[in-house]
């Protein structure tokens, strides 16, 4: 069988693909109702075609599945093949920030209250498989997306979940997401609030003055934690205050930590319930570096996890790994003090290591890698 090669975005897309080709191979068909193409249908010959939860009459499946790749809708709360990431408008679908008891109906916590009921690691075959699906459409749809990026310039932020908003840390993050958003990177995090979110509102607010942060965030501290219940009405109410910036950012959250929100300042939200494919997809594709911020267990995780790609050198050359808060690395988590020993020791290779308290600092560090790697 041929790789596929073709991917067909749009029912018109498909409708001119008929009628001008009589035989018709190796594309992808995802997420479209075809339904009122059924007149049309059986004017060309499709061989070794995929159609992913498409719209489908019975005869055209029928037609379809002598020589093609089926696979069919399943009857469960989430879409089984999105071909689109997720944004603010999916996952809160229904939100409204006067009313914060207005969550519990949205999309995203339906999909997470039946994450729960099945099992956050189900053993039910049909949900297994539902879910593998699912986070596969999802990574079809992240690479889609940043392949508009130069990969250098994809830069992830990595950092606590429970970082206030009232931190002097948190609006840190949000002054250097904002800067190196202006410069032309692409700022992704996992998607959740904290540290996290800093980074999706720094993006949201590029090319704003510095008193639009300022006033931003003084309605961000009414809600300081995610677990405030106005914490998210707080968010929309930033939304709708002041307008999104023409520049893009990314949000890789899982269902597995479900119970924190996404942040809607992201403008697109590749949004898993594998975990392990998430933390792992997240750290590969920002080749631009990593801005580690104080966090706990899980950013730990992330920071080894970058390690054992930057010195095998799996994604053919390594990434900066800056450490933000000389303090926090130094002594309060002796990582970075760990990993500099071990580096000059050379039993670890390949780091680009940098610890830094100045914005300034770290945005130099980011574009002498960018300027070292870019090719001749």
């Amino acid at each position: 069988m041929k790789i596929i090669t073709q991917e067909i975005l749009s029912v018109n897309e498909f409708r001119k693909l008929l009628q001008e080709q009589h035989v018709i191979s190796n594309i992808a068909v995802q997420g479209l109702d075809l339904t009122s193409l059924a007149s049309e249908f059986y004017q060309s010959t499709l061989h070794d075609c995929l159609f992913i939860g498409c719209g489908l009459t019975d005869p055209m499946t029928c037609y379809l599945q002598q020589n093609n790749y089926v696979f069919p809708k399943m009857d469960l709360p989430y879409l089984i093949y999105p071909n689109k990431l997720y944004n603010r408008f999916d996952l809160y679908k229904g939100y409204d920030p006067d009313n914060p008891d207005s969550y519990l109906k949205t999309y995203h916590k339906i999909i997470y209250d039946h994450f729960i009921k099945t099992g956050k690691y189900t053993t039910d075959i049909k949900e297994s498989l539902a879910r593998s699906l699912h986070d596969q459409s999802i990574t079809n749809a992240l690479q889609d997306f940043i392949q508009k990026y130069d990969e250098r310039q994809i830069i992830a932020v990595m950092g606590g979940h429970s970082m206030l908003r009232t931190d002097p840390m948190y609006k840190k993050i949000v002054l250097l997401s904002k800067s190196l958003t202006e410069q032309g990177k692409l700022m992704i995090s996992g998607g959740g609030p904290g540290a996290m979110e800093a980074t999706h509102l720094g993006a949201w607010l590029a090319e704003s003055p510095e008193d639009t942060v300022d006033q931003a965030l003084e309605i961000l501290a009414e809600s300081p934690l995610y677990t405030d219940k106005n914490w998210l009405s707080a968010a929309f109410k930033v939304i709708d205050q002041y307008q999104e910036s023409n520049y893009n950012s990314l949000g890789i959250p899982t269902w597995l930590y479900g119970h924190e929100p996404p942040s809607p300042f992201a403008s697109h939200i590749a949004k898993y319930f594998t975990n392990s494919i998430r933390e792992e997809g997240l750290l590969a594709i920002a080749k631009g570096g990593i801005i580690f911020t104080p966090g706990s267990a899980g950013t730990m995780q992330e920071v080894f996890q970058e390690v054992t790609q930057n010195h095998y050198l799996t994604l053919k050359y390594a990434s900066p790994m800056l450490f933000m808060n000389t303090e926090f690395w130094t002594n309060d988590w002796g990582v970075y003090s760990l990993l500099k020993n071990l580096s000059d020791q050379k039993k670890l290779n390949n780091l680009d290591l940098g610890l830094y308290d100045s914005i300034d600092r770290i945005k130099d560090h980011l574009e002498q890698f960018y300027k070292s790697n870019t090719p001749a």
